[in-house]
């Protein structure tokens, strides 16, 4: 328990560290830690547990939490039932397909299956920190046409920072318009499979979640 602690607050190291790491050099930094530099940074699944589990502390407060924006959305509304209680798994759920299409398109930075699955757990961290701030400092006071502006800002702060990440972390693998083209079809492919995966967990969630 003092290590997680210690590894949560440590400012040189660890959550705090790995988060600021997210948000200033996201692909370089991740790049560094599957090569072998991973003394300083933090355990991607933890944080992605550590971050669903505060935004659905805080959700309680809220509108929702750090993962389920789509609370009185009809369409979304069994996607909503599934996460209230599984969360963790519906994240989780995006990252093996999201590797394998990174480890197809990037094949020629020689990054093998498991190399993909651990720097896409951590773009995942990076973007559920966006949602967790949005859905916890902003759409709890934003109702109508602002809620609709703040949602649609959120969506595009995702999409910068897919690009991103995945043009820093490949950027030693590529020529600039290659890797600008492949990053442009990463975040196309990333937007397809999450609605995809999200429409299923909607079925699964009016089916079976009552």
């Amino acid at each position: 328990m003092h290590d997680l602690i210690h590894g949560v607050f440590h400012l040189d190291k660890g959550f705090f560290f790995t988060i600021k790491e997210l948000f200033t050099r996201p692909g370089h930094s991740v790049r560094e830690y599957v090569q072998g530099k991973r003394v300083q940074y933090f355990n991607a699944f933890t944080a992605i547990i550590i971050i669903i589990g505060t935004g659905y502390f805080l959700g309680e407060f809220a509108k929702g939490n750090a993962i389920d924006l789509t609370q009185g959305d009809k369409e979304f509304e069994g996607f909503s039932k599934v996460t209230k209680h599984y969360a963790k798994l519906v994240a989780l759920s995006w990252v093996p397909f999201y590797a394998l299409m990174s480890y197809l398109l990037f094949k020629k930075s020689k990054q093998n299956y498991s190399e993909n699955l651990i720097l896409n757990m951590y773009m995942i961290v990076g973007i559920l920190v966006i949602e967790g701030v949005f859905s916890v400092l902003v759409l709890p006071f934003a109702d109508g046409l602002i809620l609709k502006g703040a949602l649609g800002l959120m969506t595009l702060l995702k999409i910068g920072y897919y690009f991103w990440f995945y043009y820093q972390y490949f950027s030693t693998s590529y020529k600039k318009m290659g890797l600008v083209i492949r990053s442009i079809a990463m975040v196309f492919i990333i937007i397809v499979i999450t609605k995809v995966i999200a429409q299923i967990v909607n079925k699964i969630g009016l089916m079976y979640f009552h």
